[in-house]
């Protein structure tokens, strides 16, 4: 997803799936905030999907990865807690 904000890069990445209606609620939350936010979809890819299940314990989708500037990993689940941290952070 591209966008004018500069402001997320790296440090975020979406896991979803392209047929998950969670996932879409999450990536339209995304598009709206105008942010860009790299996408991992599991469907597409069992190396995503592995990282996903090791890094966050679950294969559950979506999933917001967010890692901190002191190197800690944050792995945040369910879209409505998503769309929450993103609107709160973006806007």
């Amino acid at each position: 997803m591209t966008s004018n904000n500069s402001v997320a890069t790296g440090e975020l990445s979406l896991y979803h799936t392209t047929t998950c209606w969670f996932c879409g609620k999450v990536r339209q939350a995304i598009c709206d905030l105008g942010i860009e936010i790299e996408l991992h979809d599991i469907a597409a890819s069992s190396s995503r999907r592995q990282e996903l299940v090791e890094g966050g314990g679950k294969a559950q989708v979506p999933c917001l990865r967010i890692a901190q500037p002191d190197g800690r990993v944050e792995w945040r689940y369910e879209s409505a807690d998503i769309c929450r941290y993103l609107s709160a952070r973006f806007t």
